[in-house]
C-alpha cells in the first residue's frame, strides 16, 4: 500500500471553515467517484511540522492506493469529472502545498490517527534493525509505519501513526505531532458519522 500525502495551508483571508469545508467536498467527490485503485483518504489539521509552512497550521492529506499503477490513476482523476470542481474550488483558497510519497512497511493503515511520530533511521541502525526494534511497539499500539519512498517529499523518512503518543527508542529522536481529524469527520464520540 501506497500514500500519497499532501501538506497544504490556506491563504490568510480564508476562513478556517470555509477550508476546510471544501476540502471535505474534494475528499467525499474522491469516496463517492473513486479512480482505479483508490483504497481512501484522511486529512487531518496538525502544527509544528518543520518541512510545511515554516510549521504553522497545515493540513496533511493521505491518499491511500494499492500501487504505483493506482498513484497514477488518482494523479488524473482527482482534476477530472465529478471531481474537478471541488478540486478546484479546495485549491483556489490554498497558499501552498507540499508533497511526499510513502509505503505501508508494518503494521496498520489507522483510519484516523491521533498522533504522528516523524523520525529517521539513526545513524549505525541498519534499517532489519530498526524495523525489529519497532516491531513490539507497533504490535502493542495497533500501530502502523510508513517509509518514504525514493527520496520524494519534505518529510521525514518514517513517520509512525497511532492513536496516542508512544514511545520510542530516545535514539529515534522523533517529532511527536498531535493530530486533528478534518476528513472524515468525527461526531463528538470520536466515531466517523454515517453518510
Amino acid at each position: 500500500m501506497l500514500a500519497y500525502v499532501f501538506w497544504h495551508w490556506k491563504q490568510p483571508q480564508t476562513a478556517a471553515n470555509e477550508y476546510e469545508s471544501r476540502q471535505r467536498a474534494f475528499h467525499a467527490a474522491l469516496a463517492a467517484a473513486p479512480s482505479t485503485g483508490f483504497l481512501r483518504s484522511f486529512s487531518v489539521g496538525l502544527s509544528g511540522a518543520p518541512w510545511a509552512a515554516g510549521g504553522g497550521d497545515v493540513y496533511e492529506d493521505w491518499y491511500l492506493v494499492q500501487d504505483f499503477g493506482a498513484l497514477g490513476a488518482l494523479n488524473e482523476a482527482a482534476v477530472s469529472a465529478s471531481r474537478s470542481a471541488p478540486h478546484d474550488a479546495a485549491a483556489a483558497v490554498a497558499s501552498g502545498g507540499a508533497g511526499g510519497l510513502y509505503r505501508l512497511r508494518a503494521g496498520a493503515a489507522l483510519r484516523t490517527p491521533g498522533c504522528a511520530h516523524w523520525f529517521g533511521k539513526p545513524d549505525g541502525v541498519s534499517y532489519g534493525e530498526l524495523f525489529d526494534q519497532l516491531a513490539p511497539v507497533l504490535d502493542q499500539a495497533g500501530a502502523g509505519l510508513w517509509m518514504r519512498q525514493m527520496v520524494l517529499g519534505p518529510g521525514r523518512e518514517f513517520c509512525l501513526h497511532a492513536a496516542t503518543p508512544v514511545s520510542l527508542p530516545a535514539s529515534f529522536d522523533a517529532l511527536v505531532i498531535p493530530l486533528r481529524p478534518a476528513w472524515p469527520e468525527l461526531d463528538h464520540e470520536g466515531t466517523e458519522p454515517s453518510r
